[in-house]
């Protein structure tokens, strides 16, 4: 990470702007879909893929910060009406802690395949969480929950993680050259 002049703890604007437009620009990819993007009806999981980048040399609290953060905004886009339950912060905000904590512990290295793998494995998880919120509101059947869950839970890792290293790859880059 770029460190300010100043201070060797805060980040530097082109940090912070980097930052705040690609958080930005992957809640404006939600709506997009270009031909051939879609699996089954479903996009790729951007918010999931940002969230993921970012966390890969965070701390887990960082990781899951950024998570929340996200996932409430991508909330207020999909479904403002929808208030707090289910949500997308809490799925994300997992996603986050989880990818930094793997990190922490070296368990994965910090190339756009393992990326990739993550994206993957995160992507499946955060499903996972919605279905669980989804079942503990008790606002829909249970068995379409589920069986939602699988279509909605494969499509989206396999997307996500194809597209990773497209969003990974350049921030990564932006976010910590020297």
């Amino acid at each position: 990470m770029v460190k300010s002049p100043l201070n060797s703890s805060i980040p530097s604007s082109r940090v912070v702007l980097t930052t705040v437009v690609s958080a930005i620009g992957t809640l404006a990819l939600l709506p997009v879909r270009w031909p051939g993007m879609e699996l089954a009806g479903i996009a790729p999981d951007w918010p999931l893929i940002w969230v993921v980048a970012w966390s890969v040399r965070r701390t887990p609290w960082q990781g899951l910060i950024a998570g929340l953060a996200l996932g409430v905004l991508q909330d207020a886009l999909v479904n403002p009406r929808l208030g707090w339950w289910p949500s997308h912060g809490l799925s994300l905000g997992i996603v986050g802690f989880l990818t930094a904590l793997l990190q922490k512990d070296r368990l994965i290295q910090e190339d756009f395949i393992s990326v990739a793998l993550i994206v993957f494995a995160m992507a499946v998880i955060a499903e996972t969480v919605m279905a669980v919120q989804w079942t503990v509101s008790g606002q829909r059947p249970l068995g379409q929950i589920w069986l939602d869950h699988q279509r909605l839970a494969l499509a989206s890792a396999i997307l996500s993680s194809l597209w990773a290293p497209l969003v990974y790859v350049p921030l990564s880059r932006l976010w910590h050259s020297d």
